[in-house]
């Protein structure tokens, strides 16, 4: 069973990274080419059936972006679902807001080194 990429969540992958948020190409452009001690993330990577900002494979980690749609109660449930499902699967998760990429892009760097 194919868990990462898979073909079927492609075209989705592909239009939320043409329609990529400001925050979400700040920080790709921090990160990016291994700009971050060497990391290699990939962004709008599939892991089963999610699809997750920015993936780091070497670190088992996945950074999420959360804009103003992640602050209803509807949607903090299904992030929280999403989270636990992910760490069963031995993923380590660092949620971002947009403001803290935006406004201050050194701390979330440093956090996400640590």
């Amino acid at each position: 069973m194919q868990v990462h990429n898979k073909k079927s969540l492609l075209e989705i992958r592909r239009a939320l990274r043409v329609k990529s948020t400001p925050a979400e190409e700040c920080l790709w452009q921090e990160i990016r080419n291994g700009k971050l001690n060497g990391l290699k993330f990939k962004r709008q990577h599939s892991i089963g059936n999610y699809i997750v900002d920015f993936y780091c494979a070497s670190k088992r980690l996945i950074i999420e972006l959360d804009g103003e749609v992640h602050f209803t109660k509807d949607q903090q449930e299904k992030d929280k679902l999403r989270d636990l499902n992910l760490t069963e699967m031995d993923f380590k998760i660092l949620r971002f807001t947009n403001t803290q990429v935006l406004f201050d892009i050194e701390q979330v760097k440093n956090t996400i080194l640590q």
